[in-house]
């Protein structure tokens, strides 16, 4: 059993660091007021080759497995890009996962290459407003009409749709009374068109340079070549992307709580009160001392699950654990390095407040503490399924 990173890991997080280096406090802090899509930030990294860390050689990518790829969003979430930086480049790294594994030699050779790149930008269309995580009931309905399908119908909490040129988008081919199980949608992988699809942005609590919308469709063509696998089998592709993404937000949030962590830390050992720093006063020291120890076994567990994943073990309640303890901690830190500022925790300049902000979005997202905590007690403790 080895918990050390390895020289090529490390190597990875260096490399990683040195891209996000110019990409400073101040420049996240400018990009939360202002807003617009950090395209420098998205170009630097995709330049560097990292966009494709985990998409296959043989398209351009690393090749690299999910731990590789979590400690990648780690590392740019604790420079102190947070989940605007990792919200920037994250759907590159996990959410064309269906699509190298269902798609076809061309398909993929087709799409895969753009996206790592960065010629592409990708969103993934699948949450709508009547539905929440109740999948199975998808309303957007997908027509075959010959050689395409003609699709209506709306989506919610969509990110990067405002930049994106490109959708994996999930909708219902057969309807919904006429469906066993989980069969009835479909994925595809095609073209934003702008003329049939409208799309709203949200304001929203944080992370404000990386969009998130709603999107009506009322219209949209999709040639019968985007469909990726079989028609009404796109829950199950759905369902091989959701451990991966649980890893990689859990990991994003770790280094969003470090990012926290190390300025609380700096501010304690800086700031002197009654002629003594702050930081020499248990009351600073343990509820931080507490947020390492949290993020640190929150780290661990992001790192077994990836682990497990990569070889191709189960790992769903490790992925999901790991969510979920990720987030705790990350909420815990940045709003313990708050307190640790003070008054000046609530001022914009020294960055925290933000950092509390942006946590908030893993503890509800992709899925909320609650169903977490359901899926534990069934599927490990075996309990009676409670909804």
């Amino acid at each position: 059993m080895h918990f050390a990173l390895s020289p090529e890991q490390e190597q990875i997080c260096a490399a990683i660091g040195r891209v996000c280096a110019p990409f400073d406090a101040d420049y996240w802090l400018r990009r939360d007021r202002e807003g617009g899509f950090p395209e420098d930030f998205h170009r630097a990294l995709a330049d560097a080759g990292w966009l494709g860390i985990a998409m296959p050689e043989a398209y351009g990518g690393a090749g690299l497995g999910i731990g590789e790829a979590a400690l990648m969003m780690h590392t740019i979430a604790a420079t102190g890009a947070g989940l605007s930086g990792a919200s920037a480049v994250h759907m590159n790294i996990f959410g064309l996962h269906p699509v190298v594994v269902f798609g076809t030699d061309a398909q993929k050779a087709r799409w895969l290459p753009a996206l790592i790149q960065g010629r592409d930008k990708a969103c993934f269309g699948v949450t709508e407003p009547d539905t929440g995580l109740n999948t199975l009931k998808l309303k957007t309905r997908a027509v075959r009409q010959g050689d395409h399908y003609l699709v209506h119908g709306q989506k919610l909490w969509i990110s990067t749709a405002q930049v994106a040129n490109k959708i994996l988008l999930l909708a219902r081919t057969t309807p919904v009374e006429e469906c066993s199980g989980t069969q009835g949608l479909s994925l595809f992988y095609t073209d934003m068109d702008r003329s049939t699809m409208e799309v709203r942005e949200i304001e929203k609590l944080g992370r404000k340079c990386v969009d998130s919308n709603q999107v009506f469709i009322d219209g949209l063509r999709i040639p019968e070549q985007d469909l990726v696998g079989q028609e009404g089998q796109g829950f199950g592709y759905i369902l091989h992307g959701l451990n991966p993404e649980r890893i990689l937000i859990a990991s994003e949030a770790v280094g969003l709580g470090r990012a926290a962590l190390a300025r609380a830390t700096g501010y304690a050992s800086e700031r002197e009160v009654f002629g003594r720093p702050i930081g020499q006063n248990q009351g600073i020291q343990h509820p931080l001392a507490q947020s390492w120890m949290e993020l640190e076994a929150a780290h661990l567990m992001v790192h077994k699950a990836a682990w497990l994943y990569d070889q191709h073990q189960p790992c769903g309640a490790e992925a999901n654990a790991a969510k979920y303890l990720a987030a705790e901690a990350c909420y815990h830190a940045c709003e313990r390095a708050i307190f640790t500022h003070g008054g000046m925790g609530y001022a914009k300049e020294y960055h925290v407040e933000r950092y509390l902000r942006e946590s908030w979005i893993p503890r509800l997202a992709p899925v909320s503490p609650q169903l977490i905590l359901c899926f534990i007690a069934e599927k490990v403790l075996g309990l009676p399924k409670s909804y």
